[in-house]
This record gives structure tokens, sequence and C-alpha cells, in this order.
């Protein structure tokens, strides 16, 4: 992947910081993408990174970050630091930008844009990417996750295993015909929560997933094609 470069950041979070990578794409940037991992590990998960390196080699500036925590509130208010750093930021002057997670990250995102769009109708946030959303948790589908999702108005992309032992597809296909937002749901076929597919390797199914995102990036902002 050529043609961007990591820079690493330090974001004031209360009485401590948040560690966090930008990938710059070559060209400058208007739109972004902020992203942060799952209930486990951290920025640098594989797929994270996969993810921000496309982008960027792409066009699109990303943003990922690492917050250690199980607490969604917590998560949330950390996102929300996240964005608001990235909004006042001098270096990266962006029109928007797109909040994604991976599992719990993507929870907390969903989070932040609803919290955000009560606060106010500011246009900044362009939309929400869940990677692997954890709907329920497994074998307890009667307890659905989805109060954040059916507030959003902007355009929300899943990208979810169709074996996601926390995203049984009849239930997310359910919750996303009652939500409000526009919205399209891209199953990577026979994953589970790990987008762990027998018989095709990480970086088949990281391909796949990449080429999702960014060709649903493209369809909803202006980028310009290299």
């Amino acid at each position: 992947m050529s043609g961007q470069a990591e820079v690493k950041v330090k974001i004031p979070f209360g009485n401590k910081y948040l560690d966090a990578i930008f990938s710059v794409p070559k060209k400058k940037s208007t739109y972004g993408v902020i992203l942060t991992h799952g209930a486990g590990g951290d920025m640098n998960f594989p797929h994270l990174v996969s993810l921000a390196a496309y982008l960027a080699s792409h066009g699109v500036l990303c943003l990922r970050f690492t917050c250690k925590g199980l607490n969604i509130a917590y998560r949330t208010k950390a996102f929300k630091t996240v964005v608001e750093y990235l909004k006042l930021s001098d270096d990266y002057k962006l029109s928007g930008v797109f909040l994604a997670g991976r599992s719990m990250g993507s929870r907390a995102a969903a989070s932040v844009i609803r919290q955000l769009s009560q606060d106010d109708d500011d246009d900044f946030i362009q939309g929400l990417i869940c990677l692997s959303y954890p709907l329920h948790r497994p074998k307890l589908q009667s307890k659905l996750r989805d109060e954040d999702l059916l507030f959003i108005r902007c355009p929300v992309l899943f990208v979810s295993g169709s074996a996601d032992e926390m995203c049984e597809k009849r239930l997310l296909e359910g919750v996303a015909s009652k939500m409000k937002a526009p919205k399209k749901i891209h199953w990577v076929g026979k994953a589970n929560h790990g987008m762990a597919v027998k018989g095709r390797t990480t970086e088949d199914v990281m391909e796949e997933i990449n080429a999702q995102v960014f060709s649903w990036l493209r369809e909803n902002i202006e980028l310009e094609h290299e």
C-alpha cells in the first residue's frame, strides 16, 4: 500500500491520553473515517490496520484509536472526544467524518451519533460503518441492542458475517427494516463474529470488507477518482 503515511498522536481524554494513528493519504483528504476496535484488542487489530491502509491509499484519511474498557458509556465518551479532536484539528481540515467500529466499537460509534444528533444538528458526521455489529449476546436473541440504531438518521453500512453468533441475519434485517436511516447490509458468507471463514484466508476476507466499505463511502461522498 503506497501513497500514505502513518502519524502517531496522543489525544487528551480526561486526565489521560488515547493512543491513535492517522493514516494520511498522499493527496489532501476532505473526508475522514474514525475507526476503533472491539471489546478485546486495540487499534492494531489486523482488520483495522488493513482497512485504514486501504482507505488512505484510496484518498480517505483514517484515524484509528485505542480505548481499553468494557463499559459502553466510557467507550462512547472516548469516541466523542476523538470526534471533537478531529473536528478542531488544524492539520486535517475535514468537511465531514464517518464513524466506524468493530463489534463493541461500532456500538460506541452508534451511541456517539445518537448523542451528537440530539445535541446539535451539525453535519460533520456523515455516516456510520458497523463491522460485526454485536446485535445480541450469543444465544440471547431476545435482547437486541438496537435502540441507538433506530434513532440514527445518517447513512449506515453494516458488514457482518452470515454466521455471526452475535448478529443473527434475520434479526439484523428486521432492525434494518425499522431504521429511519438509509442503510445497507453486506453479508460476508459463512463468516463468524471475528470474520473468520473456513477455507478463506484472512487477507481474502479483509479485501472483500475493505472494498465494500470504500465503495459505500464513495456512494455517500463525492470522492475524486484517482
